[in-house]
């Protein structure tokens, strides 16, 4: 237990490079995979790295790999992993699995042959025939890929898309908060220039940039299945905690607007930005994109428009569009960034994009369209003032 851990942050595909980055900025080396990025520590890295990770899905330990062409070899791999360690007497253990490309390929006998073992395990430890599981959350996965069994233990709990802000759900799924963090560091927004969303819906984008403006932890407003654990113990999220909240700069002016045609979503999103404590520094209205009034210099439209599932509604899609360009090429400075499943996106905008970049929204796959404006003049050096 003394040596590091092997840590997994998992990430949606085409955004593995994103949490590396936040990762790397944290002071990990990473190591980038599908779907997931690995690094190493203790028990403070896995608070540190839940509170501030703004795009990754889950923060996991892996507890072991290994062969496992036959049941008989996953029982006996997961069996090897010292589980006392890690979950006690009272422990709550389910499992969950996938498997790709494997012998192994039922998921639910897979699941109950890690069970098993880790039963087995835990019998020899505690000398008990019965686990209650009354206790706290060890949720364990296997994942099988190509013949090759991880094992691991997720520190997480609920999705870290679950920041705590949001107390309403809207009927529509929103765009989900790691995906929005993500989108706001892939354009280039920084505090110092106006951002505006003509379609913030429920202003989960505005609200995710208002936080990274403001360099808020994003778990700072929710709990974690790993507090409870007593491996890693209440002082090393203490700790944890008190640097986030110790790193928050909440002197710095912000301008971050968002419209809106539908007046149920701007109700939504004043809420929603309040409870972030945003309530003030985010200023939203009631206004059809053909009316949206982005205001200042150098500025970054950032937005995810409807999508139009039905045909009738994919007419009126087509033609907010269009009014996103017309907007947009009254902005010479401005740049704009939006995520759309639309393939005719660059023609109904009536410009190509300077990039697209391939990303998924949930199961849609849709193209991040990226329109690069002049970037702000440099300010002078205080030495070149004077």
């Amino acid at each position: 237990m003394n040596r590091p851990w092997s840590l997994i942050a998992t990430t949606p595909m085409g955004l593995e490079s994103v949490v590396a980055r936040e990762l790397q900025q944290l002071g990990y080396e990473t190591q980038t995979e599908n779907g997931r990025v690995n690094f190493t520590g203790g028990p403070l890295d896995v608070c540190r790295a839940n509170l501030w990770l703004r795009s990754a899905d889950r923060i996991l330990i892996k507890m072991g790999q290994f062969p496992a062409r036959t049941f008989d070899e996953l029982f006996e791999g997961t069996k090897a992993i010292d589980w006392h360690d890690w979950i006690p007497a009272h422990g709550e253990f389910p499992v969950d699995g996938r498997s790709h490309k494997s012998q192994l390929s039922s998921v639910p006998a897979c699941q109950g042959i890690v069970k098993k073992a880790v039963v087995d395990k835990l019998k020899q430890q505690y000398h008990i025939e019965w686990f209650e599981e009354t206790g706290p959350l060890y949720r364990i996965e296997v994942s099988l890929l190509n013949d090759i069994a991880t094992i691991t233990l997720d520190t997480t709990g609920a999705g870290l898309h679950k920041r705590g802000y949001r107390k309403q759900l809207t009927g529509k799924a929103p765009l989900k908060e790691t995906m929005a963090a993500a989108l706001v560091q892939l354009s280039r927004w920084n505090p110092e220039r106006p951002l505006y969303d003509p379609f913030c819906g429920s202003g989960t984008l505005l609200i995710e940039a208002a936080m990274i403006g403001w360099n808020v932890a994003p778990g700072l407003r929710r709990s974690f299945s790993s507090e409870a654990w007593s491996v890693i113990g209440e002082s090393y999220w203490e700790e944890a905690r008190d640097e986030a909240f110790d790193a928050v700069r909440d002197d710095i002016e912000l301008q971050i607007m968002g419209s809106d045609i539908d007046p149920e979503a701007i109700r939504l999103a004043e809420a929603a930005a309040k409870s972030a404590g945003f309530g003030r520094e985010i200023q939203f209205r009631v206004a059809p994109v053909a009316q949206a009034k982005p205001t200042g210099d150098y500025g970054v439209i950032l937005t995810n428009p409807p999508y139009g599932e039905r045909l009738s509604e994919q007419e009126e899609v087509d033609r907010m569009i269009r009014q996103l360009g017309f907007v947009y090429k009254t902005l010479p400075t401005w740049s704009m960034f939006v995520i759309s499943p639309n393939r005719q996106f660059e023609h109904r905008i009536g410009d190509p994009a300077t990039k697209r970049r391939k990303l998924f929204n949930g199961n849609i796959e849709c193209q991040f369209y990226q329109y690069m404006g002049p970037l702000p003049p440099r300010k002078p050096r205080p030495e070149q003032q004077s």
